[in-house]
């Protein structure tokens, strides 16, 4: 990575002169894997990861200092915790870092990593379950806390009468969600009441299928909303606030770019999203890294709590490139006992310039967002050319040449981060890295990027989570009838 200046790392705790975390085992894969082995070799900390058939040749299998095999994708091994932990004693290991998704947000895996004498890299169990289930999340911030939240309804009767009722009384839309969801999955907006009972039954049928529990929450939902959210950190005691992050550029309710700082808040609102989300830290005593996700209604300028996710989010690099802070070097720094009152850097929590991720996925937009699978038979970035322009501009890989992106895995090929002094030239900058990363073997959503980034749109910041869908036709008009022209934005922008 190349930045204007390297990211703050907290360093590791030691104890009788040894490191107390020397060695970590990632219960993930691909890019997260990679991000925190980076770390961990700046740290001098020893890493293992676990991989399956479809991983045998993969970067992260490459760069930890062990690996072993757990077999067939299909047994959902990463899904396994007993197993896991079955590894990181036989390795040795400190602690475990769990990444994001698979058991990144099990309250029972956490507890178990604990029982085992290992150290978790995450919150503690019971802050995991107080928040892991929406219903019960809201339920608990109600009752304690002035965060403010979507007006709906998440009681335990789940009759299919009183639900349809409840969003009578809501008024339409509204939206369904699984109260154990998460990851853009298990959800539904519903405009009217003639389609509330079919929506429903999809609804719940995806929510007991994909998270083993069929409750459903019933919300008002925000149609000129955007998506915004706080990064926090605690150490049990004390509580920071990374401040913000814009996340409204979705398709099927899933990211794919984010930036910070958002810029359409002003900073009353900015400051008031992130007490809010400190009061949330505070009555937990939240350990380690989470994320506040909040719902920003731009028509009336107010903000509601959506959910908290326990775990290191995907697009943490851009509030690490506006804070100069190292997210996984500090939740090390914790989970080995280390204060965030200490390190003089954390005092003053200010986001410096812009940056902005998109995430290159192998998927069609101009079919539905298709996933598609295939060879990387060439993958070339700026970064290999060394040039001037590298500068600020970061690519978090998890694949290479010659790597398959198959059906047992996430589509995506990389994030690629850039920072600059401003949000018009992190604009460019971003188009210009899209424009000159090259991938090879199958289709990509890279031209799709670009146009978003392009885009009057984009440029206008009061977008909201609709810009995608509402602007599908120009976004995925034929090249060569294409509305939206990048070269002509870059010489826009750079002025």
């Amino acid at each position: 990575m190349i930045r204007q200046q390297d990211l703050f790392i907290a360093a590791p705790i030691y104890a009788n002169g040894k490191l107390k975390i020397s060695s970590v085992l990632i219960a993930n894969r691909g890019e997260i894997a990679c991000r925190v082995i980076a770390t961990c070799k700046k740290l001098g900390i020893a890493t293992f990861v676990v991989f399956t058939d479809a991983d045998s040749n993969a970067p992260f299998v490459k760069l930890a200092d062990k690996a072993h095999y757990l077999g067939d994708p299909e047994s959902q091994p990463y899904q396994n915790g007993e197993l896991i932990i079955e590894i990181a004693k036989r390795f040795g290991a400190d602690a475990i870092h769990p990444g994001y998704g698979y058991l990144s947000e099990n309250a029972d895996f956490a507890a178990a990593v604990g029982s085992a004498g290992l150290v978790f890299l995450g919150p503690s169990p019971q802050t995991i379950a107080a928040l892991g289930d929406k219903r019960e999340a809201k339920e608990f911030l109600a009752a304690r806390s002035s965060v403010p939240l979507v007006p709906g309804y998440g009681g335990l009767d789940q009759d299919p009468d009183l639900l349809e009722k409840e969003a009578d009384r809501i008024g339409y839309p509204v939206m369904i969600k699984a109260s154990a969801g998460g990851g853009g999955k298990g959800m539904r907006i519903v405009h009217s009441k003639e389609d509330f009972r079919e929506s429903l039954q999809r609804c719940t049928s995806e929510a007991g299928r994909l998270f083993g529990s069929a409750h459903c929450l019933i919300e008002k939902y925000i149609e000129a909303g955007k998506h915004v959210e706080m990064q926090i950190f605690g150490d049990g005691e004390t509580a920071v606030s990374f401040l913000d992050r814009e996340c409204s550029v979705q398709r099927r309710n899933q990211k794919i770019i984010e930036e910070s700082p958002c810029p359409w808040l002003s900073a009353e609102m900015r400051q008031d999203m992130s007490n809010s989300a400190l009061e949330i830290a505070r009555l937990l005593k939240y350990e380690s890294a989470g994320t506040v996700e909040f719902i920003v209604d731009i028509k009336n300028e107010r903000y509601y709590f959506l959910e908290v996710n326990t775990r290191i989010q995907v697009e943490h690099p851009i509030t690490e490139e506006v804070v100069g802070i190292d997210l996984i070097a500090l939740q090390i720094y914790v989970a080995g006992g280390g204060k965030l009152q200490a390190p003089p850097q954390l005092q003053d929590i200010k986001q410096i310039g812009h940056s902005i991720e998109v995430r290159l996925c192998a998927e069609d937009p101009f079919h539905d967002f298709r996933p598609c699978t295939g060879t990387i038979c060439q993958l070339k970035t700026p970064l290999d050319s060394k040039s001037e322009d590298c500068a600020g501009l970061r690519y978090e890989l998890g694949v290479e040449r010659g790597s398959a992106i198959t059906v047992h895995f996430d589509s995506m090929i990389s994030k690629i981060i850039v920072w600059a002094p401003t949000r018009a030239m992190a604009i460019a900058k971003m188009i210009r890295a899209l424009k000159n990363t090259v991938c090879f073997g199958l289709t990509t959503n890279q031209v799709f990027l670009q146009r978003i980034l392009a885009s009057p749109h984009f440029h206008d910041v009061s977008y909201t989570t609709a810009l995608i869908p509402q602007n599908m036709g120009e976004l995925t008009a034929p090249l060569d009838t294409a509305s939206v022209d990048s070269s002509t934005a870059i010489a826009a922008l750079e002025i």
